[in-house]
C-alpha cells in the first residue's frame, strides 16, 4: 500500500488500423466511483484516513499481545483498508490511462497518490511487528482459528521478507519516499504518450507507429523502424536518464535492505524461488536455435530475402490477407472458443462486453498496449485494448479477458489472498489465447490459412517466450552494470544489443538506431525483472494444454479450482492436480516441445 495498476504492455503485438471496426467500447468508471468530485470519493478518502489512524492507535506496539480473535480483526481491518485505497487507485490510475495527456488527470492521480500514501504511512507497523513474531506464536494463533488460518500464505509471503526488513522509522521514511520514485514512472509515461511520428506525412503517436511493424508493404515497415530510431534517439538521454535513475533507487533500496541480487525481490513477490527461474531462464536460450532461429530462418525464405531486416521480424507472410476483423465479430471468435471449453467462462466474459468493462479503441492520448486491472475485490476488473483489427487484437482480446475472468473468480479469496503472483497470473490470460487459437485453427478453410495461424501463433509465443527472457537477460545486465556507475545511452544501446542478435539468430541485421528500441518497453521502469512471468506463463500453459490433450476428463473443473484459488496457494499445490511440476527442470521442455511441435508442422507444409 499504496496499491499500483499493473502496467499497460506496450509489447502486446501491434495491428494496422484506421477502418470501421464497428461500437468499440468503453469504461464506464462509475462502478468506482461517479466522477472525481463525487461525494462518494470523499466520504472514502475521509473514512481511509481516519481508519489508519485509529488501526495505529489500536494495535501499534501490541501485536504480540493478540489472541487468535483479536489478530483476525486486525488482519480484516488491515484488508478493509487494502480495499478503500485500492479503489480510489484504481480509479485515479484508470482515469489516467484513458487520457494520459491530460494535466488534469494527472494531477488528479498524484494527489490520490500522496494522500494514500500520507494516510497509510502510520500502517507501516503492521508488517514490521508482524515479522517480529516468532513461528511458534503465529502457529498457535492459526491453530486456534480455522478463519485466521486462511490468510497463512498471504502472512507467508509478507514474512518471506522478514531477512530484509529494516528500521520502523526507516520503513516509514521509505514508504513516504515512494510517491517521489513514481514521479520517475510518470516522466517516463508521459514521455511515451507524447511523443510524436511522422509516416508519409500523417502523424501518429507510439501505438499507431509501432503498427506499421506488421504491415504488408516493407516500405512501409522499414520506414516505422526508422522512424522509431529517429524519435527514440531524440529522446533517447530523458529515457537513459530514467533507467539510470530508477536502476540506482533499487541498487540503494537492494543494498540497505541486504538482497543479495537484484532479482531477489522480484522472485519473492511472485513467490517463485531463483532456481525456478534460472531453470527457466536457462531452458529458453538453450532452446534458442530451436526456437527463434529456425522459425526465423523459414520466416526468410516465405519472405524472399536473402537476410532479415529487424522491421521483418513482425511482418505478415506473403499469403496472408490484410484481413481486418471487426468488433462485433472479434467478440463472437473469443466467445466461442470460451463456451466451447466451458459455458461458465462464457458466463463470467459476458459483462465485460456489456457493461463498460472494456475500454477498446485507440485514442490520441490514451495509454498504449493492453491490460486487465482488477481493481478491489468488490468491484469487478476493467480490460485495456488499443484495437485495430487484426488477428493479432483478437488474441490479445482474449489474453486479456482471459486475466478478467481469472480475476472475477479469484476475487472470493479476499483483498489479501485474490491477488496471484505475476508467475500464475499469465495462466487464465495465454490459456484463454491457446483457446482461441486452437478454434480458429479447427475452422481454417484450407491449409494455406492453417500456415498462416500456426505461423501467428509460433511468432506470438517466441515473442512471449524468447523475447521476453532476452529481455530478463538485458534487465539483470543493466542492473548489474549500474552498480558500477552511472550508463551513457550508448552503454544501454550495447546491452541491448548483446542480447538481441543472441536471442534472434544470424539470420538478422541490425540496423542503425535499432539499438534504441529498449527505450520503450514500460515493465524495465515500472517492474524491474516482470518480464520472466510471461515466459513462465506461457511454459506453464503450454505444459497444461498437454495435459488437457491428453487427459480431458476432468480437467475443467480442476482448472476452474486453479483459477479460484487465487494467491491462496503456491504453484506447486496448483499445479499438483494436474500431476506437473514447475521446480523440475524437465517440465519447461514440455511447454516449449509445443512450440517446437508448430515449427515442425510448418517446416512439413515446405515438403
Amino acid at each position: 500500500m499504496p496499491l499500483s495498476l499493473p502496467r499497460p504492455l506496450f509489447d502486446a503485438n501491434a495491428t494496422s488500423g484506421g477502418k470501421d471496426l464497428g461500437p468499440l467500447p468503453e469504461w464506464d468508471l462509475t462502478d468506482l466511483y461517479p466522477a472525481p468530485d463525487a461525494p462518494e470519493l470523499k466520504r472514502d478518502l475521509d473514512w481511509l484516513e481516519n481508519a489508519c489512524r485509529t488501526f495505529a492507535e489500536d494495535y501499534e506496539g501490541k501485536l504480540d499481545t493478540l489472541d487468535a480473535s483479536g489478530f483476525l480483526d486486525v488482519i480484516q481491518r488491515h484488508e478493509k483498508i487494502g480495499a478503500i485505497a485500492g479503489r480510489i487507485m484504481s480509479f485515479a490510475g484508470l482515469r489516467y490511462y484513458q487520457l494520459t495527456v491530460d494535466s488534469e488527470r494527472a494531477k488528479f492521480l498524484s494527489d490520490m497518490q500522496e494522500k494514500v500514501t500520507n494516510y497509510t504511512t502510520p500502517l507501516v507497523f503492521f508488517t514490521l511487528e508482524l515479522n517480529r513474531l516468532d513461528d511458534a506464536t503465529l502457529d498457535a494463533l492459526f491453530d486456534a482459528d480455522a478463519d485466521l488460518a486462511r490468510y497463512k500464505p498471504a502472512i507467508r509471503r509478507i514474512r518471506a521478507l522478514k531477512p530484509y526488513q529494516l528500521s520502523d522509522e526507516m520503513e516509514k521514511f521509505l514508504h513516504d519516499m515512494g510517491v517521489v520514485g513514481d514521479a520517475w514512472e510518470k516522466l517516463f509515461d508521459e514521455t511515451i504518450a507524447g511523443l510524436t511520428f511522422e509516416i508519409d506525412g500523417e502523424e501518429l503517436g507510439i501505438e499507431g507507429t509501432l503498427n506499421f511493424l506488421t504491415d504488408q508493404d516493407r516500405s512501409k515497415r522499414e520506414a516505422a523502424a526508422h522512424e522509431l530510431a529517429r524519435v527514440f534517439g531524440e529522446n533517447i538521454r530523458t529515457f537513459a536518464r530514467v533507467h539510470n535513475t530508477t536502476a540506482k533507487e533499487k541498487e540503494v533500496m537492494d543494498r540497505w535492505r541486504g538482497m543479495p541480487t537484484s532479482q531477489t525481490g522480484r522472485h519473492l513477490s511472485n513467490d517463485v524461488e531463483p532456481e525456478v527461474v534460472e531453470a527457466l531462464r536457462n531452458a529458453v536460450v538453450e532452446a534458442y536455435p530451436r526456437l527463434s532461429h529456425r522459425y526465423y530462418e523459414l520466416k526468410r525464405k516465405w519472405l524472399g530475402l536473402d537476410r532479415m531486416q529487424v522491421w521483418d521480424r513482425n511482418a505478415p507472410l506473403p499469403m496472408e490477407t490484410d484481413r481486418v476483423i471487426d468488433w462485433p465479430e472479434a467478440r463472437e471468435m473469443v466467445m466461442d472458443a470460451y463456451n466451447a471449453f466451458d459455458p461458465r467462462m462464457g458466463e463470467i466474459a459476458t459483462p465485460f462486453f456489456d457493461k463498460g468493462w472494456i475500454d477498446a479503441a485507440v485514442k490520441p492520448g490514451k495509454a498504449p498496449g493492453a491490460f486487465a486491472h482488477p481493481t478491489v475485490t468488490d468491484v469487478h476488473p476493467y480490460v485495456m485494448l488499443n484495437y485495430l483489427g487484426k488477428p493479432r487484437d483478437v488474441m490479445t482480446l482474449a489474453h486479456e479477458l482471459g486475466h478478467g475472468v481469472h480475476q472475477v473468480l479469484a476475487a472470493d479469496q479476499g483483498e489479501m489472498l485474490s491477488s496471484t503472483p505475476l508467475t500464475l497470473a499469465e495462466t487464465a490470460s495465454v490459456f484463454g489465447e491457446m483457446l482461441t487459437f486452437r478454434k480458429m485453427l479447427e475452422n481454417a478453410k484450407d491449409q494455406k490459412e492453417r500456415k498462416v495461424m500456426l505461423a501467428g501463433k509460433v511468432e506470438d509465443m517466441i515473442n512471449t517466450v524468447v523475447r521476453q527472457i532476452a529481455f530478463y537477460d538485458f534487465e539483470c545486465k543493466l542492473h548489474d552494470a549500474r552498480r558500477g556507475g552511472e550508463l551513457t545511452p550508448d552503454d544501454i544501446n550495447a546491452l541491448w544489443m548483446s542480447v538481441q542478435a543472441e536471442s534472434l539468430g544470424e539470420g538478422f541485421d541490425f540496423m542503425e538506431g535499432y539499438e534504441t528500441f529498449w527505450a520503450y518497453i514500460p515493465h524495465f521502469v515500472h517492474s524491474p525483472f516482470y518480464v520472466y512471468a510471461y515466459a513462465f506463463g506461457d511454459g506453464l500453459v503450454n505444459a497444461l494444454y498437454a495435459t488437457y490433450e491428453e487427459n480431458p476428463e476432468g480437467f475443467q473443473d480442476k482448472y476452474f479450482d486453479m483459477l479460484k484459488a487465487g494467491g491462496s496457494k503456491h504453484h506447486k499445490e496448483l499445479l499438483a492436480p494436474f500431476g506437473l511440476d514447475a521446480t523440475d527442470p524437465k517440465f519447461w521442455d514440455k511447454g516449449l516441445s509445443m512450440i517446437e511441435g508448430f515449427i515442425d508442422e510448418l517446416e512439413a507444409m515446405e515438403d
